[in-house]
């Protein structure tokens, strides 16, 4: 898939313009507005730093956490304008709003190589409304539109979609990289290709699960969707979490990849739990025969040594979702283990965002990753795609 990147504008063609920057500054913060975690910021530091040294006039806009279409002081993004302030060395001037004659007018005033932040843009319910009034305010304030927020790619809002209707549209570096990155594994994967899906629901995967099943060799199934999958085979799961009404597709998706020679491994042993909590009593049992009143709550070591067993053959890794409730230190073992074997192997390993790529932060190996993702919903979308509606609109090659 080839998109224009920014760079592939002229250098002198960007001496003096002013470029609207999707970015994705949406940052955790903890209840004194502080930022818990900035790579969000840092991943987009390379496409602003070169659009300030080509002496372009940078307008960031963003949105952060959920405001519902109204101000809300809690999520304004005057906290990410001093910490970017930081991370650049330089003053990024802060506007408390994103669209209105104020905005034009401080706008109007920026050198060649200033930076300004607007205020979220989901203090407008026509951000999510992808309303063209509220594109077509956004664009005017700019020559030329870079989308640099892959992790809102799959979404149809204004700053995403609705601003490439009325301005030159291209990829920031963060963005051009995902689009290599997960178009080489679905056009040219170094096989044997093998999958890693976790996390809670087989209904956010199916559609990746039915794509990638022209792809891989292998996929490995653990988390809280694999109980939906044990269940299918007429497996008793205990008070596992399950989606009733996806057994049918579990046990099709399980046939589907015999007939066409697919490997789909699921968990041998679960570690299951009599409540959803840290302190639970907790045993190993077999992942066909769970207690009743228990719950699965991760993956087992019969299972641990089953998937590195078969990963150790791949070539090529795509994980997306965790293998057990890993935010619980006492149910993390199962991601943990498969996240540092894999920083081990000698195989290209991209991780799809969300919280496979904090479980691979978290057991200290995401320097040995190829990619992390920094989108985990977009990038499972753009697996099952092949295109996302942020990448769709920007110019092609």
């Amino acid at each position: 898939m080839k998109k224009k990147c920014i760079n592939d504008v002229p250098g002198e063609s960007l001496k003096g313009k002013r470029v609207l920057v999707r970015v994705d500054f949406n940052v955790p913060l903890d209840k004194d507005r502080n930022i818990t975690d900035d790579a969000r910021i840092r991943a987009s530091l390379p496409t602003i730093k070169y659009l300030i040294d080509k002496g372009s006039k940078v307008i960031l806009i963003s949105h952060l956490g959920r405001p519902e279409g109204k101000p809300n002081p809690h999520f304004s993004l005057d906290v990410v304008a001093e910490r970017l302030s930081k991370l650049l060395d330089k003053e990024v001037m802060f506007l408390p709003d994103c669209i209105g004659r104020e905005v034009k007018e401080k706008v109007e005033t920026l050198k060649e190589g200033d930076v300004a932040l607007l205020e979220n843009l989901r203090f407008y319910k026509e951000e999510k409304e992808n309303d063209e009034g509220f594109a077509k305010e956004l664009a005017s304030l700019a020559d030329i539109y870079v989308n640099d927020a892959f992790a809102a790619s799959h979404r149809k809002h204004a700053s995403v979609v609705g601003v490439a209707k009325f301005l030159p549209a291209y990829a920031g570096f963060l963005v051009a990289k995902e689009i290599d990155v997960l178009s080489s594994l679905l056009e040219s994967p170094k096989m044997p290709f093998m999958a890693i899906l976790g996390g809670a629901k087989v209904s956010d995967k199916i559609g990746v699960i039915k794509n990638l099943m022209n792809k891989v060799t292998t996929i490995l199934i653990g988390g809280g969707m694999s109980y939906t999958f044990l269940k299918s085979q007429g497996y008793e799961i205990g008070d596992s979490l399950l989606e009733e009404d996806k057994i049918e597709v579990a046990k099709e998706i399980l046939l589907d990849a015999e007939k066409k020679g697919i490997k789909i491994l699921l968990p041998l042993d679960i570690v299951v739990a009599n409540k959803f909590a840290e302190d639970a009593d907790s045993r190993i049992v077999d992942a066909k025969n769970m207690p009743e009143g228990w719950m699965g709550m991760d993956i087992g070591p019969k299972t641990i040594e089953l998937f590195k067993g078969e990963l150790k053959g791949a070539k090529t890794i795509f994980w997306n979702g965790p293998l057990g409730v890993f935010e619980m230190e006492k149910f993390s073992n199962g991601t943990n283990s498969i996240a540092r074997f894999l920083g081990e192997l000698d195989a290209i390993t991209v991780i799809g965002g969300g919280d496979s790529a904090s479980a691979v932060r978290k057991a200290g190996v995401a320097d040995k990753m190829t990619h992390i993702s920094t989108g985990g919903g977009a990038s499972l979308e753009f697996l099952e795609k092949g295109t996302l509606p942020g990448i769709e609109v920007l110019e092609d090659k």
